[in-house]
């Protein structure tokens, strides 16, 4: 199965330059169908005409941010090593309410750029 989803300039390129290998997303409807082997197309915003094509390689379902940043080094979500958990979460916080947090929990869906 292929997926669309939207990515911001900095994440999309982390991805595409191989600094990031976790993306992060709200475990929703739409992402419960996410599955080991299939793909995902990033389509770069705001005009969405770069796209770049990943495999997903596994992923992980925590009830909370902090679950999942606790358990993965911070390089593989494309952070620094000296950010805190606390900052990482503030950065999640950027897309996603506390709400809908705690409404779908979280899900780390680990990638590899598609060859």
């Amino acid at each position: 199965m292929i997926h669309e989803m939207s990515l911001y300039e900095d994440p999309f390129e982390k991805i595409k330059g191989g600094r990031k290998s976790i993306e992060v997303r709200l475990y929703d409807e739409k992402r419960r169908k996410v599955n080991v082997g299939d793909a995902i197309v990033f389509r770069k915003l705001p005009d969405k005409s770069e796209s770049l094509r990943v495999v997903v390689v596994g992923y992980s379902v925590f009830g909370s941010f902090r679950d999942l940043f606790m358990n993965f080094d911070k390089s593989k979500f494309g952070h620094p090593e000296n950010i805190s958990i606390d900052d990482q979460i503030k950065l999640s916080r950027q897309y996603y309410t506390e709400d809908k947090e705690k409404e779908y929990g979280v899900m780390g869906i680990h990638i590899k750029l598609a060859d």
